[in-house]
């Protein structure tokens, strides 16, 4: 089995044994639509699932392929004042779908400070299920530091990791990608309702190794937004940097978009970087192929890069910040590369210094055999069916 399109007598005769699961979203922008058609995928292969949501893209995929209870389509607001006002209207909203559904499990994805239906999910008999995505309370923590004084938003994030905190002990387990990620939530991985090894899975037909790494030139690439928090600036630093025979390239788009078409004018001129712009998603698995090294200056918010699962499954060495669950599939030396410093010139060297190496083809063999062992879409499903067994 290799995707959700070939599920087999196997996923059918599961779908029989295991309890059916009602998934419990917040308002899903791309990044968060994305992670959550990957589990309902997964889901939907090995039991009868159901989507509980907001503002969920008219054009998504999961509108045709998953039954949807939306909730609204409002998302959750430009303000601090109308984020607090809807994601309390969206508690009460989700207590009453909830109680009205017939799903014996409840997975509460990425919405795990919804402390309200968590609790009454419990109180109807269900179990309860919740699944971080990333570090929720800092992500709000370093975007209300925008606007709000750090004191604040210190305040406020600590609020929502107070209900996150409870909802995970409401639960009757956590899941986590990684056991590395478990550990950053502050969760012991060998905790009996603690599920470390969830995961996502990829698509390993459509990302294989098209281009044999011997093959490839020394190209460098960053793929994801142009902004900010991807340490974009500090890439374009590096960039310019780089020997004559290395060429940096940005696949992606973002607000430093212009930025980066000016501040590397000259080096874009003479070819020693390039800017994609904005990629098809079935152009990323050429573009992957084209790399000898992706840098991910990944923030501390992630649970674990999409980008970076997809890499390995190219054959492309990743090297990328040890955050959240990135350590254990970036491992150090056999897949990959693990940054100490996102400064220009220490990152610049760290570049240098796994270019120079001479077992690159065999890491690039290595990140490839780890996603076909532990990162498909059957070991995914085994995972799931394992834990729905588990807690039933």
């Amino acid at each position: 089995m290799t995707g959700p399109e070939h599920r087999g007598d196997r996923a059918a005769s599961r779908t029989a044994d295991l309890p059916s699961v009602c998934v419990v979203t917040h308002p899903l922008a791309a990044a968060g639509e994305n992670a959550t058609r990957s589990l309902l995928d997964i889901l939907s292969a090995i039991t009868s699932v159901s989507l509980v949501t907001a503002d969920l893209p008219a054009d998504s995929e999961i509108r045709e392929r998953h039954e949807l209870i939306e909730l609204t389509q409002k998302g959750a607001g430009n303000s601090v004042l109308v984020a607090a006002f809807r994601f309390l209207l969206n508690q009460l909203r989700m207590c009453r779908v909830v109680a009205e559904r017939d799903e014996e499990v409840v997975l509460f994805f990425g919405a795990t400070s919804y402390l309200l239906p968590i609790i009454v999910a419990r109180l109807l008999g269900k179990t309860v299920l919740v699944e971080p995505r990333g570090d929720v309370p800092l992500t709000l923590r370093l975007n209300w530091e925008r606007e709000l004084p750090d004191a604040v938003a210190a305040a406020l994030a600590g609020a929502v990791r107070a209900l996150e905190r409870a909802g995970f002990a409401a639960a009757h387990g956590v899941v986590t990608y990684t056991p590395e990620m478990a550990r950053q939530l502050d969760l012991h991985p060998e905790a009996p309702s603690v599920y470390p090894t969830g995961a996502r899975y990829v698509r390993t037909k459509e990302f294989s190794v098209e281009r044999p790494y011997d093959d490839r030139d020394r190209v460098v690439g960053f793929l994801g937004r142009l902004d900010e928090e991807k340490g974009v600036r500090e890439l374009a630093a590096v960039a310019r940097s780089l020997p004559d025979d290395v060429t940096f390239r940005f696949i992606g788009d973002g607000d430093l978009r212009e930025w980066l078409e000016s501040d590397l004018s000259d080096e874009v001129e003479r070819g020693e970087v390039e800017l994609t712009g904005w990629v098809d998603h079935d152009d990323v698995p050429r573009q992957l192929n084209d790399l000898a090294l992706l840098v991910m200056p990944s923030q501390p918010t992630e649970g674990l890069p999409t980008t970076i699962l997809e890499a390995l499954a190219c054959g492309t060495p990743v090297l990328a910040s040890p955050v959240s669950g990135v350590p254990d599939v970036v491992r150090e030396g056999e897949t990959g590369f693990l940054i100490e410093s996102r400064a220009p010139e220490p990152l610049r060297e760290t570049v240098l210094d796994v270019l120079a190496r001479d077992d690159l083809t065999a890491i690039s063999e290595n990140g490839r055999e780890l996603i076909e062992r532990e990162y498909s879409f059957e070991a995914a499903c085994d995972r799931y069916a394992a834990i729905l067994s588990e807690v039933r």
